[in-house]
């Protein structure tokens, strides 16, 4: 048996390891660097595009949930993740370059993948058994029309943003203060604080700035996940104020007070050299950035290393063309994988690939495809991604698409723990399953 597997990102590279240790032979097509995006900064595997961040580690979370999860199905991802993760309170954070370095050494570990740099204009292939569509949110042109023809799929975009990086030797420490929001996870956030007359300017100037897509960008559709920092300002003065900006949980060390409103910044790397303004995606000119940002006091003289950019973003109407194991319907040789396929998240990326191994391997082996529990993260994201939904858009995982518990619990913290326990208990019983 051959497979192909279209793109080298983390759903990708997930497919193409958990499919090698099954003893398959992989075929994996990066087109970097001989075909770039707009946005990719290097030609290495599992490049991280967007923030560093892979959410949290608290298993009483469904970020947290998910991580478990992966876990017990021997993620190597998630591996990877944490032997070069970064502080970040209560995420888990990773130095974007060691986290590429490392991925490459686990593909280039295996004689039976196989890493072919360039571009893939078509699907389908007839010297492969299985394919694998994991080309991302930046799918090539070529392939976009293709994937169009073979799904009947008539809209494959929307748009989101990315947060500029600046260095740390540039930011005012004496308007800055290390602290984490009610004190948990450590003082791993870097908070800049803003009294409310130095908000209400900065939000003023922010929704003035001029972008780089002006009437063009208002029509585009923005994933709400990924929403730029000037289009929430536009939403009302207070906004962002209950969005990355709010200052719940924070406390100024010195004076004790909670600020007006906080922008937070986390490391981007081991060396505390640079660091991420939260939640900042932007689609802002470079100079405007520039100018906009330096109105928060302890980013007057800010050094961009990475100024954020606006980008396509490519995904599939997954419900309409997909089974709930990512295969198309039309074709169950065929499987997308990663934001492609309605996905949203690092991690939920990773899962895709990592099921679509799964599948694959059980269908070349005779045996009945298996769908983790709905009560589980995974398997209720796989059953949202292939139920009919007229307004489809990417999903992260969220306890909202787990069945309710049958006992009701208001205590909302006591009843994610119990949403968390009950996946756990699942998907153990679904690894078990796989392996008889």
């Amino acid at each position: 048996m051959k497979i192909k597997i279209i793109g080298g990102g983390l759903a990708g590279c997930e497919c193409a390891y958990q499919l090698a240790k099954r003893n398959y032979d992989v075929v994996l097509y990066e087109m970097r660097p001989k075909t770039p995006t707009p946005i990719h900064k290097t030609d290495m595997l599992a490049e991280l595009v967007c923030s560093n961040s892979l959410k949290s580690t608290d298993v009483n979370t469904s970020q947290g949930l998910l991580k478990k999860e992966l876990e017990i199905l021997d993620c190597m991802i998630l591996r990877v993740a944490d032997k070069v993760k970064v502080p970040a309170g209560g995420a888990l954070a990773v130095d974007r370059e060691k986290f590429s370095i490392e991925i490459e050494k686990e593909i280039a570990s295996f004689s039976n993948i196989k890493v072919v740099r360039e571009e893939c204009h078509k699907v389908f292939d007839e010297d492969y058994d299985y394919i694998v569509v994991a080309s991302g949110p930046l799918t090539s042109e070529s392939l976009s029309k293709d994937i169009i023809s073979i799904t009947g799929c008539d809209k494959l975009h929307f748009y989101d943003a990315v947060a500029p990086i600046i260095t740390a030797e540039s930011i005012d420490k004496n308007n800055s203060f290390f602290a984490g929001r009610y004190n948990k996870g450590g003082d791993d956030y870097l908070n800049c604080p803003m009294d409310k007359e130095q908000y209400v300017e900065f939000t003023n100037e922010l929704v003035k700035a001029e972008t780089v897509i002006l009437k063009d960008f208002e029509k585009k559709e923005i994933f709400s996940a990924c929403m730029p920092i000037e289009v929430m300002a536009k939403r009302g003065e207070d906004s962002m104020r209950y969005g990355p900006l709010r200052p719940v949980g924070i406390y100024d060390p010195i004076t004790g007070k909670r600020p007006y409103a906080v922008v937070q910044l986390r490391k981007e790397d081991n060396y505390d050299n640079l660091y991420n303004i939260v939640g900042f995606q932007t689609n802002l000119k470079f100079s405007e950035q520039k100018r906009v940002f330096g109105l928060i006091p302890a980013l007057k003289n800010a050094e961009f290393v990475r100024y954020g950019v606006m980008h396509r973003n490519t995904f599939i109407d997954a419900p309409k063309v997909l089974n709930a194991d990512f295969s198309l319907r039309t074709n169950e040789n065929i499987y997308f994988a990663g934001q492609i396929s309605g996905v949203e998240g690092y991690l939920e990326s990773t899962m895709s690939g990592l099921m679509c191994a799964i599948n694959i391997d059980r269908a070349i082996r005779n045996k009945n495809k298996i769908i983790p529990s709905e009560e589980t993260a995974i398997g209720s994201l796989m059953k949202y991604i292939s139920t009919e939904n007229k307004d489809f858009q990417p999903m992260h995982v969220s306890y909202s698409l787990m069945p309710i518990l049958e006992e009701k619990i208001k205590d909302k913290k006591e009843r994610k723990a119990k949403y968390s326990e009950r996946a756990i208990s699942a998907m153990r019983k679904y690894i078990t399953t796989i392996k008889e």
